[in-house]
């Protein structure tokens, strides 16, 4: 994997991904002016979206039906700089009528133990929970 990115003005960058352009920017209040996600939030976007797309694939392999599915994450950064993420809590959410709780786990359990690769890089340093949501109810 490679990218670039280029400067544009204040704390704006831009680059192309894989053809599709994204800009970074500062928060205005840390000095930028807000044009796009800062670096942090990207960061916690990637945690997401990698567990996500595993835990789709794996209960798609598995035949479970699923009608939506939601990956919600909480990021408490320190009160000091560098100002890194010290913990995340994700939360999936599920829907579907006849979706089996033991696969939904596994599936949640292999991504967060095997396969996702962003979690991976941020473990040990940032101690990471997990919830799980099927119709509803939480497991336990």
């Amino acid at each position: 994997m490679q990218l670039t990115i280029r400067w544009m003005d204040g704390l704006g960058f831009e680059t192309d991904l894989e053809g599709h352009r994204m800009v970074l920017d500062g928060h205005p209040e840390s000095g930028g002016k807000g044009r796009g996600p800062s670096p942090k939030i990207l960061l916690l976007l990637s945690l997401a979206g990698c567990t996500g797309m595993d835990v789709i694939s794996i209960l798609s392999k598995m035949r479970e039906k699923v009608d939506s599915f939601e990956v919600h994450s909480r990021a408490r950064l320190a009160s000091e700089h560098p100002r890194k993420i010290e913990t995340v809590e994700i939360t999936y959410r599920f829907t579907g009528p006849d979706l089996c709780r033991d696969k939904v786990r596994k599936a949640v359990s292999l991504s967060e133990e095997k396969y996702c690769g962003v979690a991976a890089t941020l473990r040990p340093g940032v101690d990471m929970s997990s919830r799980i949501v099927v119709n509803g109810s939480e497991l336990d």
